[in-house]
């Protein structure tokens, strides 16, 4: 499985949203475009899928920006990425779909291979919660200095 830089660069835009969230109210996509060195538009764009799928909020007004829509501990890696990624199967395969799209699936032994891989990828991004990667991040944090950028309103 690749990532396309909307996996990646929404993971690390939600890590950030969760650590500068409990200082903050609403954290601005400035903040998070400096501190992350992502393009506030493409940010817009990937906040944009995130708030469609539930997982963040927009607060408008002065001191607007986004917050996480739940609790850390309550949003999965998998959550965002299947937000911003859509399916995350490694492989498709029209046997794996049971759609009857494929007319090979009754006797296709590779079917197995690609569903416990496919099965396999979703158990593992979602068993990793957002709150664990804060935390992670948390403790780099505490090796070195971070600098935290604020909004210019």
């Amino acid at each position: 499985m690749k990532l396309s830089t909307k996996g990646r660069y929404g993971l690390r835009a939600m890590i950030d949203l969760a650590l500068n969230s409990e200082t903050e109210e609403a954290v601005c996509i400035q903040s998070i475009s400096e501190r992350q060195n992502i393009s506030e538009s493409y940010l817009e764009q990937l906040v944009r899928k995130l708030r469609t799928a539930g997982l963040v909020n927009s607060v408008r007004g002065a001191g607007g920006g986004y917050q996480l829509a739940k609790p850390a501990e309550e949003i999965s890696v998998g959550d965002i990425l299947r937000a911003l990624e859509g399916n995350l199967n490694a492989v498709t395969c029209g046997g794996t779909e049971n759609d009857g799209s494929c007319e090979q699936a009754d006797l296709c032994v590779t079917r197995l291979v690609w569903n416990k891989v496919n099965e396999a990828i979703e158990q593992a991004v979602d068993s990793i919660s957002l709150e664990q990667l804060v935390d992670e991040s948390r403790k780099k944090r505490s090796l070195g200095t971070m600098d935290t950028k604020e909004c210019k309103n």
